[in-house]
């Protein structure tokens, strides 16, 4: 994938300023590591009258296909020819976009220490995209750029130049022309209508797109005459999202009408209603209370076994101390959600490489689990039949044998504490049981027995002076022997 920046100047405001612009110096060649593959920052031409900067996205097929959206909801176009081979890897996409904000962050925010004053003043701009896919043709290439101050060539791409009688692809060759533009403001308006544009995303759209898209389209986009049709498609046509964006860009609208704040428009609640406190969810306590344990015990390598939909694992990921984390569920379906949670489409590699999920059945030992500082049974022993427990035991503590493994479960006895669980109901339909602190402390005291680990117990959320705490938490760590105690 390919585009260029050009720009004119003078011998008193050089061309070559755009290097200053874009964080990116014309005399070098540099290279940037993406999830999907390697993008350049080149520059073909920069002297005082003219200067091109390029940026060249030469994409990882495989890494596309292995990481990215290659098949299911919310997956690009051709996704069954991805993994062998098509025009995508050529074509301007979203692939593209993400590499332009990633590779011109500054630029795109308008943050020039050493050229502010050129930052804040338009630039004579041309960007040439080759290869741009449009579903719409030409003319949608024109009423997406043409409102916004651009002069648009858009020349269709014939499907092959020998047989015009096929006529054209759905691609474009597009140039972009302007002398009313700042740099922020183009590489804005790309980073939104590339993917629009294409119709396609290769990543899972979240609910933080909204905030992206009204970040982009600041300025812009509220009074665009093509806004209900770039908001849907940028946000893959989740109506639940869409609704969101195009409600808070009529507030912005509004506002700007009204010559105010959006604030003062969105003024239906109370500020004091707003910053009332809300208590922790038992989850996030939860959640916390395993982090503690997992930091009081110098982890680094940890498993999440059961991670469910990955909170925990996002959780982890937020401190720099746990150097490997890995999740398992027996659950395809909770990986696939985890994946989407934890963005591993878009992650830097850095941080990919710090995060593994893969399918494993805690009823079943299993080799790749050996080795690990620490693991987390969190909110997972009460799913499992009491026959099957024996097994899980083996798998986890006879097994794999983690230094540290920490077990957190239901208190039964709290549950006369919720207000709306009928009496005699467990807390979920899928819990096949749920231990009084009794109950609960027997268990752990002869697993750890029958293993070698010493038990320490902790209360999680309210410590209920009657029934005790919602949840109960047990920290297994291996007891230390001694060289006397081997040979005796």
């Amino acid at each position: 994938m390919f585009l260029t920046i050009s720009t004119t100047g003078t011998p008193e405001l050089p061309a070559t300023d755009l290097g200053f612009l874009l964080h990116k110096h014309p005399e070098k060649a540099q290279a940037f590591s993406t999830s999907y593959g390697q993008a350049y920052v080149l520059y073909p031409e920069a002297d005082a009258g003219r200067c091109t900067a390029a940026l060249l996205l030469e994409v990882d097929a495989v890494a596309l296909v292995r990481r990215g959206k290659g098949k299911g909801r919310g997956g690009a176009p051709d996704a069954a020819l991805a993994q062998y081979v098509n025009d995508r890897p050529y074509a301007a996409s979203s692939l593209l976009a993400v590499a332009l904000s990633a590779v011109f962050s500054s630029a795109m925010r308008g943050v020039c220490n050493a050229r502010p004053e050129r930052a804040a003043r338009p630039l004579p701009l041309r960007i040439e995209v080759p290869a741009l896919p449009a579903r719409g043709g030409a003319d949608l290439v024109r009423k997406l750029f043409a409102p916004l101050g651009w002069t648009v060539t858009a020349q269709p791409v014939a499907l092959d130049a020998e047989f015009p009688e096929w006529g054209d692809s759905r691609y474009v060759s597009l140039v972009l022309e302007s002398q009313t533009l700042t740099l922020a403001e183009a590489l804005r308006h790309l980073y939104v209508l590339l993917p629009v544009l294409d119709d396609a995303k290769h990543y899972w759209v979240a609910p933080d797109e909204v905030d992206k898209l009204l970040r982009a389209g600041e300025g812009w986009l509220p009074a665009h005459p093509e806004q209900k049709l770039i908001t849907s498609r940028y946000l893959s046509r989740r109506w639940s999202l869409t609704r969101e964006a195009m409600e808070r860009l009529e507030l912005v609208r509004l506002a700007e009408a009204d010559d105010s704040g959006v604030e003062e428009i969105d003024n239906a609640v109370a500020p004091e209603t707003e910053t009332e406190e809300k208590p922790t969810p038992l989850a996030v306590q939860r959640r916390d209370a395993i982090v503690e344990a997992l930091k009081a015990s110098g982890a680094g390598r940890v498993l999440d076994l059961g991670c469910g939909q990955g909170q925990l694992v996002q959780a982890l990921l937020k401190d720099t101390r746990f150097t490997e984390i890995v999740g398992t569920d027996v659950s395809m379906r909770a990986l696939t959600i985890a994946s989407r949670r934890l963005k591993l489409d878009r992650m830097g590699e850095r941080q990919s490489s710090r995060v593994q999920l893969f399918q494993s059945s805690l009823a079943y030992t299993d080799n790749r689990l050996k080795g690990y500082d620490a693991a987390v049974l969190s909110e997972v022993i009460e799913h499992l039949d009491l026959p099957r427990l024996p097994a899980l035991e083996y798998a986890v503590f006879g097994a794999a044998r983690p230094r540290t493994v920490v077990v957190t479960t239901p208190n039964v006895e709290y549950n006369v504490r919720w207000e709306t669980l009928p009496a005699g109901h467990v807390r979920h339909g899928d819990h096949r049981f749920e231990w009084t602190r009794a109950e609960f402390a027997e268990w752990a005291a002869k697993v750890g027995q029958r293993h070698g680990y010493e038990v320490e117990f902790v209360p999680v959320g309210p410590d209920d002076p009657e029934v005790g705490p919602p949840t109960q938490m047990a920290v297994f760590k291996q007891q230390t022997i001694t060289k006397e105690a081997k040979a005796a």
